[in-house]
């Protein structure tokens, strides 16, 4: 099967997390969880620059770690991408760049291609001591492509670097791996970036075990934390139909229902995230009229559950689209609403996330 599939008790001193998961091997996973909770420990156990006997690390047909087994990091084909650059301070971004690539064999084309999306033309002679922090990233990022690797780790690579860097980068890197066909594995502790860059989630709490999924069900599912957060969130994949340029406004599409966006033009079949938090709908009974709110759709609530002494977090389902909303409880009360009853959704604010 075309599974990265680990089996693995993690222990240091009194930490332990236990994880069993099977994992596909396209499309972005995101590693989430908070500080502490084992993300770059999963990632070190993947790569073998940790061991913790008892379990397994099997990539498709390799084994890469088992009882009798413990493939070494050279040889496990993946590329890796720390929180710091760890970049050959005397070399060259050029020599950077094919410091490894011989033993890889990796072709001259697909190295100036990875130098080219990445943008790093004007840069090839510099020293990493010449660089920004951004630019050192993408040149650690790059190295790593270099040796056509068959999986790629990045543990936190945009941590440090500011927001507006992020969100430049972030569908720059989106794009490279899928056009590259590599699976990437993505450890962040950082909502946005999850919610732009995930395809699956890699969900890890305080109680040392592991959730998986598709993003959009993870985020919405009330028996995991996600759904509990101040910054709960739900997750919408649309594609554009039309663009009023009169009022700089983008029409969209998903699951048969017409969704209106403010925003910069965008070619109609483009597919997009849309980003919307749960504090940003509100519920009617009946759809209301004579309103500043665009969007506003039938759903149906799935689930009601506290979120604080006023507050109740209600799961609605919107066309088979999960969506999160967060409204007081008197509200719910004086609505009356209960599970299976059909009502109005008013989405305030959508933020595209891609």
């Amino acid at each position: 099967m075309n599974l990265l599939s680990i089996k693995l008790p993690i222990r240091k001193g009194n930490f332990a997390l236990s994880l069993e998961l099977d994992l596909p091997l396209h499309g972005i996973t995101a590693i989430f969880g908070p500080s502490g909770s084992g993300k770059t420990s999963l990632l070190r156990a993947i790569a073998g620059l940790d061991k913790y006997p008892g379990g397994y690390v099997k990539f498709a047909a390799q084994t890469w770690q088992d009882e009798t087994v413990f493939t070494p990091v050279h040889k496990r084909q993946l590329g890796y991408v720390f929180q710091e650059d760890n970049l050959f301070s005397h070399l060259s971004v050029k020599e950077n760049l094919r410091y490894g690539t011989r033993r890889a064999g990796t072709d001259t084309a697909v190295i100036d291609h990875i130098i080219i999306m990445l943008q790093l033309q004007n840069l090839l002679e510099h020293k990493p001591w010449q660089l920004s922090g951004g630019e050192r990233q993408k040149v650690a990022i790059a190295r790593a492509l270099a040796i056509k690797p068959q999986l790629l780790l990045m543990d936190e690579p945009l941590a440090a670097l500011d927001q507006t860097f992020k969100q430049e980068f972030l569908p720059a890197l989106k794009n490279l791996v899928n056009e590259l066909r590599l699976p990437l594995l993505y450890v962040s502790h950082a909502s946005d970036e999850v919610a732009q860059l995930a395809d699956n989630l890699v969900l890890i709490d305080k109680s040392g075990t592991a959730s998986y999924g598709q993003l959009a069900t993870m985020l919405t599912d009330p028996d995991l934390v996600l759904a509990h957060r101040q910054e709960a969130e739900s997750i919408i994949s649309a594609e554009v139909s039309a663009y009023d340029t009169e009022y700089a406004m983008l029409t969209l599409q998903f699951s048969g229902q017409k969704i209106f966006v403010s925003g910069k033009a965008m070619h109609a079949g483009t597919t997009v995230r849309l980003r919307i938090l749960a504090q940003d709908i509100s519920l009617t009974l009946s759809p209301q009229q004579g309103t500043s709110i665009l969007n506003i759709f039938s759903v149906t609530i799935k689930e009601i559950f506290p979120f604080s002494a006023a507050q109740d977090t209600i799961l609605l389902d919107l066309a088979g689209t999960p969506l999160l909303a967060r409204i007081t409880r008197k509200s719910k009360d004086l609505l009356g609403l209960k599970p299976d009853q059909n009502v109005f959704a008013q989405i305030k604010s959508v933020a595209i996330a891609q």
